[in-house]
Parts: C-alpha cells; structure tokens; sequence
C-alpha cells in the first residue's frame, strides 16, 4: 500500500491535481522534486542488482549536492516507508540504500531515525493484515542502522536497537530467529566498553536460558570471548561441558543444523563450541560425546552435515593427535559410508564441500609437510572393503608441497608392497553386510582392490606434475610401475633400489595385469605431456629411451632380477639388436633426423611391449629394422616416377603391415606413433601398401575375409574389475537389474520358440499322454511314476531350449561387439589416410582415395544409427571434404592415366546421378569436380601444346582467344570428352522425375569451368519451355538466372554470340509469360516465379552491357497480362506467392519505363473496422474511443445537406480551430471537388490538411447523386480502377509547385508516376475539361478523387517527408 501510494501520488501531475480537486495541497512535497529524483527510488527496489546500486550511488551524488534541501528529508521519509514494502524483495534493498545514506552523511542522528522507523512502522497501532511489513520494516530498519557502521559507536542508539530487537524476538512465527541473529551480529561488533552495560540487558543469569536456544548459546559464548570476566561475576562459573549439560547441547546443535537445512552452512554456534572445548582442554570430550556419540546417533542427515563441516572447518585448528582421534572414529565412517551410497542424482553429495574444506587446509598449512601428509593419508585410509573412498583424481593433492608430495608417494608405495589392513578405517555398507559371503570377501579381495586403486593413484599423480621440478618422482613412480608389471626379485641388491621391496602378500596375476595396464597408462602420458620438455631440452633423451635402458639393466642382472616371461634366445637377440638400431639412429645426421627420431619412437615402443608379448614383438621388431634399414638407407630425394613406380621395394607393404597390427590395439600411444611414423613413409607408398590399408576400410567386405589383422580388446582380460564393481553396488541396483534382466529373458524366450520347439514338445506331452482329446474324457488320470517321467522329459527339453537360446544370444553379443571392435579399428586406421592427403595431396595415389572413402560414406548413411557408425562418417566425410577435395595443392603429373580419369569421371557422375540420396549424390559430384581440377591443373604434352601454336598462328589474327580459352588450351582437360557426361547428367536432371542432383552441384561446376558451362549453356536453354514439367522449366530458368551473371562466363563469349544467346533466352522466357497468372499448381507458381526472376536479369544484363535486344513483345505480353495479376492479388488466391509475383511484375515494367501504380491494399481487419465504424482507421489507431462509449450522433443526411448548400456557391469560410469544424470544411471540399468548383483557399489548405473520416455509403451515395445533378459521371470505387491510370495522390504544396514547372515549360501537369505510354494522350486533352473516367490534369479534380479514395485506401500510402517531395519535384522537372 505504501508503494501504491507513492505511485499515486508521483503520477499525479500539478495539472491533474488542480482539476481533480481531491487534493489541492502537496503533503508530501512532491511538487518541489524533479522526476529524476523520483524515480531514483523506484530503481532501489528493482530485482537487477547493478540497477539498485546505480540508483543507490546516483541518490547519494544527487544528496551530496543539495544537503540543505528538502530533497534530504523527503530521502529519509521514502527510505523507511520503503523498509514496510510488500514485496519481501524491496525491503532489503531500501534497508540498504539507507545505510549507504546514514553512513554518507554522519551528521543524521541514528534515534532520530530509529524513532521514526517506530513511529512510521508502530507495532502497537498497525493492523493485523499489515503486522508482518511492520515487523520486517522495524527488523530492517535495524539492521541498516548496524550497515551503517555508527552503530556501535552509539551507546543511545545501540540499546534502543537492543531492545527493539527483544520485542521482535518474541514475534517468532514471522521473524524465526532473525532478531536473535541480528542481535549476536551486532554485540560481536561492540567494543568491551559498552559490553559491561548491555551484557545485563541481553543476557539471563539463568543457564536454563542459556541452553534454551541456539541464539542464546551464541550471546553467551560471544559473552564469554568479549567479556569474561563480567560474564563469571553475572552468571559466576559455567561448565558447558559437563555430563548434565552436553544432552543440552545436542539439543540445541540439532535445532542449529535444523535451522541451517536450507543453507547448507556450518552453525556459528558449533564452531564456537569447538573452539571453547579446545580452549578449555576438552576437546576429547566434546568430540566423543556430543559428536559422535549425540548428533551422529541422532540418525538425522542434517545433523550428519553439521558433523561433516564440523570436521572440514576444525581441520586447520587441530593437533596431529587430536587429528589422529578425529579421522579414525565413527564420523569418519559415517562419512565414507555417505560417499559409497550417494550414488543417484538425486541424492545429495557432500564430497565437493569436503573436497573444498581439505583443499583449503593444504593450501593454507604449506609451511607443515607433516600435518598435510597426517591428513591426506587419513582420508585414504578410509576404505570400504579395501577399496578407498576418495577417486583415484583426487585433485586436493595439487595443493601439497614437494615433501609432503614424496612423502605421500612413498606411503602408497608402502602400502601396496605391504598392505597394513589394520591401519585403515575400513567399513562395510548394510547392503554389503547383508549379502556378504566369507569366501569372496576374504583380506585377498581387500588387497586386490587396494593395490588396484594405489597403482591408479600413482600414474594420476604424475599426470598432475611438472617435469621440471618433480622429475625424480616420476622416475621413480614410473620404474616401480614397470618392474612390479614385467619382473620379480630373485636376490636383493643395492645396484636396484626395487629389488629390495618385498611383498608381505603375494601378487596375483591379475593384479600383475593392472600395473601392466597401469604402465603403458604412464607412458602414455610421459610420451605426450612431456614431449615438449624433451624437445626444448636437447641433452635430455624421451622417457621411452630411459625406460628401455632400465628393463636392459634389469635383464643382465639376471642373477637378482628375472622377467616374468623370461625371454628365448630369439626374443633376447631381437632386443640386442634393437638396442644396437637405436644407437645407430642416435647417429644420424640432421638430415633424416625427423625420419629417425619416428622410427626410434616405433622401435621404442614395440620394445616394451617385448615384454607384454614376446611373441608377436619379437616378429614386429625384425620387420621394422629391415624396413627402417631399407628406408634410411635410400635417398631422402626421390624422383617422382620412382615414387609411382609400382617396382617398389616390398619394405613399405611390410611396414604399412605392421603399423595396421599395432593399429588393432586399443592404445592411444601406439596410435600417435602410428601417425609419426607413416607421416615419414608416406612419400614412398605403393599401390599394394595403399590397398591394404583401403581393404581394412573396405565396408562390403565380411568380416570373414580378413583374417591377417586380429583385433584386441583389453576389456576382456580384467573380468575380476568389472566383478568388484559389480560388488560395490547396492541391493536396489542389483535387484531392479535382476528384474529388468528376467523381463528381457522371458520376451527373449518368448521370441525365440521355433517351429521344431514346439513339435518336441508336442510329441513329449503325447508320448506321456498328457494331450487328451475330446474323446478322451472317460480316461483316468496318469499315475506318479508317470507324472514324474513326464515332467523329467519336459525339463530336459526346456533346458536344451534354455541352451539353444543362449548360445545364439551369446553369438549375437560376439557378432555385435565384434563389429563394435572393427568400426573402432577403421576409425583409427582412417589416421593413415588423413596422413596420406595432408602430407602427400600431390602424390597421385590420392586419385585412388576417392571411390573408397565414398563407399565408406555411401554404406554409413545407410547405417548411421550408433554413435561409432557416425564417427566413422562423420571423420570419412571431414577427410573426403576438407582434406581432399579443398586442398589448396593437388596432383600435377596424372602421366599415363589420363583415360582412367575420364572414365573416372564418367563413373563418378553417373553413380551420382543413380544415387537414392542427394547428399550421397553430393559427394559424388564433388569428387568428379576434383578430378576435373586435376585435370585443368595439369599441362597438355608438348606435341598438343606444339599444334596449338600452329592452329593458332593459322588462324586470323581478328579472332583473339579469350583468357579462359588460353587456360583450357594449356591444360589437359578435353571438352571434347567431359561435356557429354555433363550433358548427359544435366539432361536427366531436367527431365527426371526425381533426380538426386541439385541446382547448386550444376552451378559449382559452371563457376569453376565456365567453358564448360558455355557447352551446356544451350541444353539449359532448350528446357526453359516446350512439353516439359512445369518443375523442370523452374529448374531451367533458376540455372540460367544463376549462371549467366557469372563473369568468368561472359568472357569465353564474343559480343555477337552472347547477344545471341541473350535474345534466344529473352524469346524463351517470353513464351512463358503468356501464360503468366493461369498457374494453379505449386510447380506453375513456382515456374512463373522463375520466369519472372530470369527476365529481371536478363533485363539487368541488357542495361548493364548496353545490348541492343527488341523487348516491344516482351512488354507487350507483361502488359496483356495485367488485369489477370491484378484480379489474383486482389482475390487473395495464394497471397504469399501471388505478392511475390506481383512485385517480380512490377520490377520488370519499371525497367521496360512503366511506373507500378499505388495499389489500394485492404485487409480484411480494415474493411470489416470500417463498415461498422464511420471513424477512419487513422484515428482508430490513435486509440480513440470504441464505437459502444460513444454519445450518438446525429443523422449524417441532415448536416450533408445543410452544408452542401454554401460550399456549392463559394468556400469563403471563416477558419476554424474545432474539430467538428474541421471535419464539416473536409466534407464540403470534398464534394465542391464532386461538382467540379475549386475550394476557397484557406491557411489551413495551403499545407497538408489532416485527413477526413471514412464516408459512411448513405454519404458516398449522397455524393454520387451531387456529381450526377452537375453533368459529371460518377466517380468509380478505387477497386475497380484500372492500377496503371490511377497516379499516386499529391500533396497540395507539391501539386503546386509541379503546376508552376510545368506552366514555365508550356506543358500541362502530369503525375510523375504515371506510364510514359499515357503522356501522349493526356496531352491531346483539354486542360478543363473531362475526358472519360477520370480528370487528368485539373487540381480540383484530382483533390476530389483523393477525397473519395480515403474510405478505402490506406493512409500510409499518401506521399509524406521530404525526401519523397524531392523527388516527386525532381520526376517533375523532367520534359
């Protein structure tokens, strides 16, 4: 009400106010303040948070520079009427532009205005509706007084604000606990001074109290910091802590976390206990008895948080025993078990906030390695079976200092070679304990699962490091990975640091299997992340090396160290020999330096794995040395017909084999290496290394038929994993799983009966005489033995059924990810071929690209309905698009195979024209436009260019060839060859019903070959008209609107020939036209559109090149079809196309010198608005009032008649200024114009008078009947005018001017907008006379018919502004 009340009166204007009478004097000042003073208030409460800060700031600038004025207490008055707002938003934002007030100008005294908030907001004589505002306003009226910092310094004030604060308390269903909270805000700011008087006043001598409340816990702790002393002497010794007291304070900490729910906070008030009980010695205590053994026994999540931030927040207060009692109780398992359960999305996790609470602790006690390393190795000690709580990511750890770093490797590293079960917090869920068996979760499970997570622990730790300044660590967690993955320790020795950790549990294969995987993990990341660091630092060799020079160290000790899998004589001297390439290449001259360094990488690489499978390396290692050796040993400069040449060494087959079985190993690493190397390669590729790599890519191949690349999958060798995590899951997953899996086996069942099924079963029910018949009533019933026979045989036979059905459902799952496996496998073979066009586009191998890569796309489209067929497309088609056909380099020497690339050509085409798809055919095309660009690319031979130059030294010198001509004379694209495969294709596609290629595939290919273009050119033409599809004939005309514009088009034409074709196009389109406005299929609209477009360009051509082409029958037939598009917009008939059309018209006749007519457009909305009301839809949109509040008028007849009479015999009016006058000197002008007498002139006339209202039809009838007794036919609706004889209405100064001109001139006054063709006619008339229909040249008449137009016609058409008067004067001035 407050705010409705300032609004009145805001918005009553001093005008207003005069008039109204309510209120003849300014109560509250208003009219002394400007708007922007007042509006400054209304941008306070807006929800926009800069806006209220501006308005804020703006108020206090506009204050400062009048604090004598009244603008300040009418600033105060607005301020505290706005703390008592409706809206809960407002009130804040009032309550703190007024404590930027009080704090901006300190002369204000804070009683004065705490005693008008009373007054203004009195409790004791509010009403029961508005008590709620009122106890808000005095709450925030408070609490802007403490904002504005002179709270506490004021003694008076600050015990008003108590003691208001306590009457607020007692309002407890409105406020809650606000005033208690507020009150605690402000006493903890008050100095100890003023403590001794107001302790008395907010605190009881009564401990009862004391413990009563959360609030007053808080006053009586914050007593006790400020002022103990006073305290003691007031409530004398107090011992919080004692048995008797601490169910209290459980209490009152569980109202605390109650009272925070919805915050998410941790209580002041817990936080101020712990920090008492640490004080007093006591924490013990208070942590086992009111935490863990009161809240958390409370069995209430919100006291659970309360402990949990408990916890994170004392972090940094605690000792390292007290943190040792803290991170080894029942809080802390309470705390993992929260971790293992939230596990849906619904549920809360406290995880984050935790993770925040540690993160800031270590990043705040960096000085303290060991109290960082106490806590961090505390939360990784909680486990669940072993397995720690906390991710193996765990990113807290970034925030720990290089000793407390080693220190915490070091004791994971402890851990996992002797796991001490007894030192974790291990823990059990209740699902867990529920379906516990001692046989699967023995201490062997725990320790798997720990070992497992420590290992993944390890590698995420070097991926958060920095090579320069933990390089040791890194080595040294990445030699522990490697040796525990592939060796064990036979003796001890003090050369080998690793051989000396001995395992208190023994390590299990599979375990072995996690470090494996765990390592090559590691080495992932030391090959990528740290490459760079290797590259800048010259000295220092690649992490792969290190690692290879450590596992040959471990191999010569083989009296202390033996390899897992020890190695064959063969597999040792296939290492030896690697060891001695890799010293050869590190003595490589710069040269080959990058080829060297790629083929290190490979032999590197497939060296570890030696020790993952010997077997297979072993092979691997010998083919890349002899190939390494074949390919460095020729020269780095190759000749490009030896490059082509398919009498190649076999050495790249081998290698390009070899890259494609590493390939079919799901490693990212061997991946990049991949890559490396066949970057380096791919200069000396052969037809035969191409196709393998094209017959892994191959998808019509079956997967039967190659069988030379075995794909592996990783997943399959740790079922035991997937088995843990099938374990941490709770028994409601589990159960809706088992359900959901018994639904999907039973409609399994039931959609695999088959035929044979039932007739077994048939014949086992027959054979035990189970099927009785009708006939069979009288039979006894079967006996036990027989019974229990018949129900052994149907258990058998379901059993076998059960079989028969798993097998062929565990044979579609194998099928299934058998093709899972191989689409991955083309994904990663599709790197060679990107390789292959990036790094080679000009090697002529790419030409063999393209059918294969778009088979590839053509069977994914069909496809693509898993996310790994569409990125396999979708990497095919980036490959196809912007590698290959946009490169900016391409083959330049085709040599011989020039015949295979036109019938390349021709093929491509033609499967693009056969395509189901236009997408599919989209890529086709692209590729025969690919290799039309090699072939223009590419020189003719000598011998053609030689009788070239003969032809053309033969030929007259007046004919000059066209610089398109020259380009295709030097190059190696015949025309003769290409433009019928082009034709042929544009033909179909002009022709077929539903052809696959598009409009844009025809002009790429006009615009990259325009001589080509001109050969097709005349079949384009040929479709434009005759007995084709109307749909056809569009297509047509959109190819020629498009093609001929292009410039490179117009130069390989001469004048004559292009002319020429211009009128020949010209003549087509024309043939079209005559049936322009008969259409009644979309296809026809859609031809006639076209036509219309071509023509307007055609014209545009014609203007632009100055071409002398006849178009007297082009514009005889735009003319004839007129009144036939002009009847089809104005019956509505396809509005959107027929408007479309009409514009295309109309763009075409003001070229041809014709001037499209003003148009009476009407809507529907208009003409029904204008029959029920005689108020002109001008004024209707004024916003006047509706016809229904409207006083009845008199009969229009009666003033017609009364006021026709002196306008017939003169206009000598006096001028007038009323509206009604106004409009009766309108309608007399209007019908003086009828009968033919020119109007008196007026002031009023002399500019643009306003416009009458629309003639109601007893009105128009009225002035037909004047027009008719004074021997003039009556004026035609605007509706039925013909659109080329009605010029656009004038204003009265234009029609002036333009009578002046043309009396200079000696000619008579035209409209500037009419035909050119009606000048000459309009001449031959009489300048006072009537000709016809309509007056042609008398300003009266003119004026007449505009008048009698405006019921009709829309206002927006009259002519207004002065850039149109310019121009109306400048059509004028023209002979």
């Amino acid at each position: 009400m407050v705010e409705m009340e300032g609004r009145k009166a805001e918005a009553m204007s001093p005008g207003e106010a005069t008039k109204s009478g309510a209120r003849p004097a300014d109560p509250h000042g208003l009219l002394k303040h400007s708007r922007e003073f007042l509006d400054f208030f209304w941008d306070i409460a807006k929800p926009q948070q800069e806006t209220r800060l501006e308005a804020t700031e703006k108020l206090l600038e506009y204050l400062r520079s009048r604090p004598e004025g009244s603008e300040m207490k009418y600033a105060l008055k607005r301020l505290i009427a706005g703390l008592g707002m409706g809206r809960e938003t407002a009130r804040p934002c009032y309550s703190l532009a007024l404590a930027q007030l009080l704090q901006s100008f300190e002369d204000i005294p804070l009683c004065s205005i705490l005693q008008q908030i009373q007054e203004k907001h009195d409790l004791q004589k509010v009403k029961k509706a508005m008590m709620r505002p009122a106890l808000f306003a005095n709450l925030f009226g408070v609490l802007a007084l403490f904002q504005s910092g002179r709270l506490v310094k004021d003694s008076e004030a600050l015990m008003k604000s108590v003691k208001l604060l306590q009457v607020l308390a007692q309002h407890h269903n409105h406020l809650q606990e606000q005033p208690q909270k507020a009150l605690v805000d402000i006493l903890s700011e008050v100095p100890e001074a003023m403590w001794q008087e107001v302790l008395p006043k907010v605190l009881k001598a009564d401990l009862n109290s004391v413990l009563g409340s959360p609030e007053h816990l808080e006053l009586f702790l914050l007593a006790q910091q400020k002022v103990p002393a006073k305290l003691e002497k007031l409530m004398g010794s107090v011992n919080l802590f004692s048995d008797e007291n601490i169910p209290r304070l459980v209490t009152v900490l569980k109202m605390a976390a109650t009272s925070v729910k919805k915050e998410r906070k941790l209580p002041a008030v817990a936080l101020d206990l712990l920090r008492l009980a640490l004080q007093e010695n006591k924490f013990p205590k208070f942590w086992n008895e009111v935490v863990e053994q009161g809240l958390l026994k409370k069995q209430f999540w919100p006291a659970s948080y309360l402990c949990f931030r408990l916890l994170g927040a004392s972090l940094p207060l605690l000792s390292k025993k007290q943190l040792q009692l803290v991170m080894r109780g029942d809080l802390i398992r309470h705390y993992g078990e929260h971790m293992v359960t939230a596990k849906f999305p619904s549920q809360f996790k406290f995880a984050p906030e935790m993770n925040e609470y540690v993160g800031t602790f270590l990043e705040g006690c960096r000085d303290d390695p060991e109290k960082q390393l106490a806590v961090v190795v505390a939360f990784t000690s909680i486990t669940n079976q072993g397995l720690p709580v906390v991710p193996t990511f765990w990113r807290v750890v970034r925030f720990l200092s290089a000793p407390a770093l080693k220190g915490y490797v070091t004791w994971l590293r402890d851990m996992f070679l002797q796991p001490d079960l007894d030192s974790l917090v291990d823990f059990s869920t209740s699902n867990q304990k529920k379906a516990q068996d001692a046989s699967i979760h023995g201490p062997e499970r725990a320790v798997f699962r720990l070992r497992k997570w420590i290992i993944l622990r390890l590698v995420s730790i070097v991926d958060s490091l920095h090579l320069e300044k933990e390089e040791a660590l890194i080595e040294e967690v990445a030699r522990f990975c490697f040796f525990h993955s592939f060796f064990e320790t036979k003796k001890p020795t003090s050369q080998i640091p690793e051989t000396e950790q001995r395992f208190s549990f023994p390590v299990e294969g599979r375990a072995r299997e996690v470090v494996s995987s765990a390592f090559f993990s590691l080495l992932q990341t030391l090959s990528t992340q740290f490459r760079q660091a290797s590259e800048q630092n010259q000295d220092k060799q690649p992490w792969t090396y290190r690692l290879v020079q450590f596992a040959d160290m471990l191999l010569n000790h083989s009296r202390n160290v033996t390899p897992l899998t020890p190695f064959t004589t063969q597999q040792r001297q296939a290492w030896n020999r690697m060891l001695q390439t890799l010293e050869e290449l590190e003595a490589r001259s710069s040269e080959a330096k990058a080829k060297a360094t790629a083929f290190q990488h490979l032999l590197l690489l497939v060296g570890i794995h030696l020790f993952k499978s010997p077997t297979e390396s072993c092979d691997l290692l010998g083919d890349i040395q002899t190939c390494m050796k074949k390919s460095l040993g020729e020269k780095t400069r190759r000749t490009r017909s030896k490059a082509t040449n398919p009498q190649e060494p076999p050495w790249v087959e081998v290698l390009v084999e070899i890259l494609l079985a590493l390939l079919a190993q799901p490693s990212h690493l061997i991946r990049q290496v991949a890559r490396s190397v066949f970057s380096h390669i791919c200069s000396h590729l052969t037809p035969r290394a191409l196709q393998l790599i094209l017959d892994v890519l191959n998808p019509e191949q079956s997967p039967d038929e190659d069988d030379s690349v075995v794909i592996t999958d990783d997943s399959e060798r740790q079922p035991e994993g997937e088995e843990d995590k099938s374990s941490e899951s709770e028994g409601k997953n589990s159960e809706s799983e088992e359900s959901s899996g018994e639904e999907s086996d039973e409609e399994d069942r039931d959609g695999d009966v088959d035929p044979g099924f039932r007739q077994q079963l048939m014949a086992v029910l027959q054979a035990g005489q189970a099927l009785g018949g009708v006939d069979d009533e009288d039979d006894e019933e079967l006996g036990d033995e027989a019974m229990m026979a018949l129900d052994q045989n149907l258990a058998s036979l379901f059993a076998e059924q059960k079989l028969r059905i798993q097998a062929r459902r565990d044979e579609k799952n194998k099928l299934q990810k058998e093709k899972v496996l191989r689409r991955d496998f083309q994904i990663r073979v599709l790197d060679l071929i990107e390789v292959l066009v990036t790094k080679q586009p000009e090697n002529p191998l790419v030409l063999e690209l393209l059918e294969p890569l778009l088979k590839i796309i053509r069977c994914s489209m069909r496809t693509s309905s898993t996310k790994q067929e569409q990125d396999l497309l979708h990497k095919t088609a980036r490959i196809f698009t912007h590698h290959l056909c946009r490169s900016r380099h391409y083959c330049r020497d085709v040599g011989n195979c020039m015949d295979t690339l036109y019938t390349q050509v021709e093929r491509l085409v033609q499967q693009a024209a056969h395509q189901a798809d236009s997408s599919v055919a989209l890529y086709y095309f692209n590729a025969s436009l690919y290799l039309l660009r090699v072939l223009k690319g590419n020189t003719a031979d000598r011998s053609i260019c030689k009788t070239q130059k003969k032809a053309k030294a033969g030929a007259k010198p007046s004919t000059k060839p066209k610089g398109a001509e020259v380009a295709q004379a030097t190059s190696c694209l015949d025309l003769n060859l290409v433009t019928p495969i082009y034709s042929s294709a544009l033909s179909s596609f002009l022709t077929k019903r539903n052809s696959p290629l598009t409009v844009p595939m025809f002009l790429s290919l006009f615009s990259r070959h325009p001589m080509l273009c001109k050969s097709l050119l005349p079949i384009v033409v040929q479709h434009v008209t005759g007995q084709r599809r109307p749909r056809h004939q569009a297509q047509a005309c959109l190819l020629l609107q498009k093609a001929l514009p292009i410039r490179e088009l117009r130069l390989c034409f001469e004048d004559p020939e292009w002319e020429q074709l211009i009128g020949q196009i010209l003549a087509k389109v024309t043939e079209n036209l005559r049936a322009l406005g008969e259409a009644q299929t979309k296809s026809e609209h859609l031809k006639e559109r076209s036509s219309l477009e071509l023509l307007n360009t055609l014209f545009r051509i014609i203007n632009h090149e100055k071409l002398t082409v006849d178009l007297t029958a082009v514009r005889a037939v735009l003319q004839s079809q007129q009144q036939n598009l002009q009847h089809r917009v104005q019956q509505g008939e396809h509005s959107t196309g027929s408007s479309r059309l009409y514009d295309l018209y109309w763009q075409a006749m003001k070229i041809l010198g014709v001037q499209r007519p003003k148009s009476e457009k009407k809507d529907a909305k208009e003409v029904l608005s204008a029959t029920q009301s005689p108020v002109s839809m001008k004024r209707k949109k004024k916003g006047f009032l509706p016809e229904t509040k409207k006083r009845k008028k008199r009969k229009s007849e009666v003033t017609t008649q009364e006021d026709a009479q002196p306008a017939a015999t003169g206009g000598d009016q006096p001028p007038s200024t009323g509206k009604k006058r106004k409009r009766k000197r309108a309608k007399v002008t209007a019908q003086a114009q009828v009968n033919g007498t020119p109007p008196a002139k007026s002031p009023a006339t002399k500019s643009q008078t306003p416009e009458p209202p629309a003639k109601t039809p007893k009105l128009q009838k009225k002035s037909q009947k004047l027009s008719q007794m004074n021997g003039m036919p009556a004026a035609k609706s605007p509706a039925t005018k013909s659109l080329a004889s009605e010029p656009p209405a004038k204003t009265p100064k234009l029609q002036k001017k333009s009578q002046k001109l043309s009396q200079v001139n000696g000619v008579t006054p035209v409209s500037p907008t009419e035909p050119a063709s009606e000048k000459q006619y309009q001449k031959e008339l009489p300048q006072k006379g009537v000709s016809g229909k309509l007056p042609q040249s008398a300003l009266p008449q003119k004026k007449a018919r505009l008048r009698l137009s405006l019921a009709s016609r829309s206002p927006s058409l009259l002519q207004s502004g002065a850039k149109k008067k310019r121009a109306q004067l400048r059509k004028a001035r023209k002979p």
